[in-house]
């Protein structure tokens, strides 16, 4: 590999892990704020899920991630993973309140 590649290809990927740690970041704050909401929803009886809310906000992602270039269905398909790993923290926060 010529030089020139590779110390293109390492600020590449110097840049992708960057991203990647703030991608971490930010799902690990989401995560403390679904807690929040997992909390207050136990609390107050109501359902672990929202479908609703998921639907719009599917919508507004969807949207957001077309304007930006990104892949049909790709947001909707990593909203879902996330959404489950929400609704079953939620469902958990239920049983033990």
């Amino acid at each position: 590999m010529k030089k020139e590649v590779k110390i293109q290809l390492d600020e590449y990927r110097e840049s992708i892990d960057n991203i990647d740690s703030m991608l971490v970041l930010l799902l690990a704050e989401r995560f403390k704020v679904t807690e929040k909401v997992g909390k207050l929803k136990a609390d107050n009886n109501l359902p672990a899920s929202d479908k609703n809310r998921e639907a719009e906000q599917r919508a507004r992602l969807e949207l957001l991630s077309s304007q930006a270039g990104i892949k049909p269905g790709f947001i909707s398909r990593l909203l879902n993973f996330i959404i489950r790993e929400v609704v079953n923290n939620h469902k958990k926060l239920k049983k033990n309140s």
